[in-house]
């Protein structure tokens, strides 16, 4: 200042530099005096994504995540592209109180993630959209990722979204030998997870298309428990009288579990 105001300086042009720096002080606090509490909240974990430390940006993101809303939502996009696979992966989460359409178009690439964590996140996060754009996506992660966990969360993803297009996907996976793609397929899904997410997928979307899947589950002694039960309970939901005998004969299965849940879908199918 002192280079600036000096003896030589004209009295008149000391105060314009006063004047100029009172007023850029003023127009500073005046903007930030328009944020909103909630914006000032938003804007302070925006900023702390550029954070060299992850738990911090990964604790920004988590922020943003529990705001709610649109603007958090988007100020937390960039985290998508994050060098931590942790950070990535809570980001899919904290991006969903966008518009659906615009939440499936950020979270799609995430998809391709080399981290298995991610793509998991990102399959659950598109269920959540409830968006039909993303059940292409996740039919083909069901079909085609190598990790279990992720077929999984595909499987539940498409079960949220409750689109008919994904029961192709989704009874290819209970019972490939009943599909076109079963007949060149190697070897049937064994993942107990994978195959009960299936299971309950297909009773979201209660279309008949995938009866004769779940027939084939249900009737299946050597599946795991759970599967059945499962099938037997998305059977009731879809409520196709074709599978009545199956469900007859689950009812006195020496599961007492199985058994219920087949006499109370042969219920809501008025056997």
């Amino acid at each position: 200042m002192r280079s600036l105001v000096n003896s030589d300086a004209p009295f008149s042009f000391v105060i314009v530099l006063v004047f100029l720096a009172l007023i850029s002080t003023s127009v500073f606090a005046q903007s930030a005096g328009n944020l909103t509490p909630i914006q000032q909240e938003i804007e302070k974990h925006r900023q702390r994504l550029t954070a060299g430390d992850m738990e911090e940006r990964r604790d920004a993101v988590m922020r943003l995540e529990n705001l709610h809303v649109a603007e958090a939502s988007r100020a937390a996009m960039p985290a998508l592209s994050d060098p931590s696979p942790v950070v990535r992966a809570h980001a899919a989460k904290a991006i969903l109180s966008v518009e659906p359409e615009h939440a499936v178009a950020a979270l799609q690439p995430l998809l391709k993630d080399k981290d298995e964590f991610v793509r998991r996140e990102a399959a659950y996060a598109l269920g959540l959209t409830r968006s039909r754009s993303a059940t292409a996506a996740l039919s083909g992660l069901l079909l085609n990722d190598k990790e279990d966990g992720v077929r999984a969360a595909a499987a539940v993803g498409l079960g949220h979204i409750a689109d008919e297009a994904a029961v192709i996907s989704l009874a290819g996976t209970l019972a490939p030998e009943l599909s076109a793609r079963g007949k060149g397929r190697g070897k049937r899904e064994q993942n107990v997870f994978v195959l009960r997410a299936a299971a309950v997928a297909l009773g979201r979307i209660k279309s008949r298309a995938g009866t004769a899947a779940l027939i084939s589950v249900l009737n299946n002694e050597k599946l795991d428990s759970d599967v059945r039960r499962e099938a037997a309970r998305s059977l009731g939901m879809i409520g196709d009288p074709s599978a009545a005998t199956a469900l007859r004969s689950a009812s006195t299965a020496s599961d007492p579990y199985l058994s219920q849940l087949a006499y109370e879908a042969l219920r809501k199918l008025g056997q």
